[in-house]
């Protein structure tokens, strides 16, 4: 690359609020070279339509990593454990790899969560009623998804703990370099000792399902099993934590959206859609590589460079949604992107929406007071993947 100015995305100040950085990029170069965090060069593609073109570009490889840095701490062993999953591989083998675990991931099995889901979330809310202050992460947004797919993996929920500290390591970027091997090492013999005891002893779970699950002779492999559950564990939940705490941060700091939304529950799907939009849980997508040189919206980018979508400003493009930047519980149409688009398009998606359908009706019945505790904007998460509040101190009454 020729092109000696470069965005860091690493910076506080986009971190902290990438919106505006995002509009303006939108209009002055909506594929642009950038320093992603960890020093990496790469291009980062924020428009609507470029976003849709690069997500279904097959010049852009999700098979093909980054070289490692320098003393990279991750051994072979551990990434071929974590690194054989549906997101890491281009087709065939991830056409093979979601066929398989499509068989596993049905929405039987999903519809059936729901009496299950509605029981854990009251059994959160009626947990919260007793405290005239809590962190509605802590409280409702962490445990609710972190419970159900331990659940429907069938992993013991005393674990959910260790789940939250490794996956807040995973996906928490170069602020938190430091821990990932450890953590990295700690799920893997985890997951590792978890499908061995679930092949002595298989059960009515997912888990279960995806170590039967075969297409005539073809089945996963220990990596792409062990990997498989990495995923799950790690998708399954982070999701919808964001979700949940975006969209009950976006409704208390709009005070009229509350309300709108508590005299009209029948809103409500709209409304998950529109925070799915408006403060996307998922920011950027994971690094794919241009196998070849190409183009993409009008840029130029040489072959072996890496290529990161964000989502979070794709769907605040103004070219494709009307008053893009105002919050619109019922936004009539919204073909938004935050499960991503192409093949690569969340598999849990439906999980996901069924969660935040629950936990909204819910607590908004169950606590029409509810507000935010103090009038300081609540922190985001580090690292560039994921746009989520570290936390949201609310008032119950």
């Amino acid at each position: 690359m020729t092109e000696d100015v470069r965005d860091d995305l690493a910076d506080l100040a986009f971190h902290d609020d990438p919106h505006p950085f995002y509009a303006r990029w939108r209009q002055t170069g909506p594929v642009r070279p950038v320093v992603l965090p960890g020093g990496f060069g790469g291009w980062l593609v924020t428009s609507y339509e470029d976003a849709r073109q690069a997500l279904t570009d097959p010049r852009l490889s999700q098979a093909i990593q980054p070289p490692p840095q320098v003393n990279d701490p991750i051994s072979a062993d551990i990434g071929a454990a974590v690194g054989h999953h549906m997101l890491a591989v281009d087709p065939p083998d991830h056409t093979r790899l979601r066929r398989l675990v499509t068989a596993a991931f049905t929405a039987r099995r999903i519809e059936a969560l729901r009496p299950r889901i509605e029981q854990i979330t009251d059994e959160l809310l009626d947990a919260m009623a007793g405290r005239e202050q809590v962190d509605l992460i802590d409280a409702l947004a962490f445990p609710l998804p972190i419970q159900v797919i331990c659940e429907l993996l069938g992993i013991p929920s005393q674990d959910r703990d260790s789940f939250r500290s490794w996956s807040n390591t995973l996906v928490g970027g170069e602020a938190l370099r430091v821990q990932l091997p450890a953590a990295m090492a700690a799920l893997v013999s985890y997951v590792r000792a978890l499908i061995a005891d679930r092949r002595r002893h298989p059960g009515d779970d997912l888990l279960s399902g995806l170590i039967a699950v075969r297409d005539q002779a073809d089945r996963l492999s220990e990596d792409e099993l062990s990997s498989m559950v990495f995923l799950l564990l790690i998708a399954g939940h982070e999701t919808t934590v964001n979700l949940i705490g975006n969209g009950c941060y976006l409704l208390l700091s709009h005070r009229e959206r509350w309300e709108q939304l508590r005299a009209d529950p029948a809103l409500l799907p709209a409304a998950i859609e529109e925070f799915l939009r408006y403060e996307s849980p998922v920011e950027t997508t994971t690094f794919r590589i241009t196998t070849q040189a190409m183009q993409i919206g009008g840029v130029s980018v040489p072959a072996g460079e890496i290529v990161v979508v964000s989502l979070l400003s794709a769907n605040r493009d103004e070219k494709r949604f009307p008053d893009a930047a105002e919050l619109r519980l019922d936004r009539p149409h919204n073909p938004h992107m935050a499960f991503g688009h192409g093949i690569h398009y969340c598999l849990g998606a439906p999980l996901a929406r069924l969660e935040a359908k629950v936990a909204f009706g819910k607590l908004l019945a169950r606590f029409p007071g509810l507000r935010l505790a103090t009038d300081q904007a609540p922190g985001w998460r580090p690292g560039l993947l994921l746009r989520g509040h570290q936390a949201l101190p609310v008032l119950t009454h």
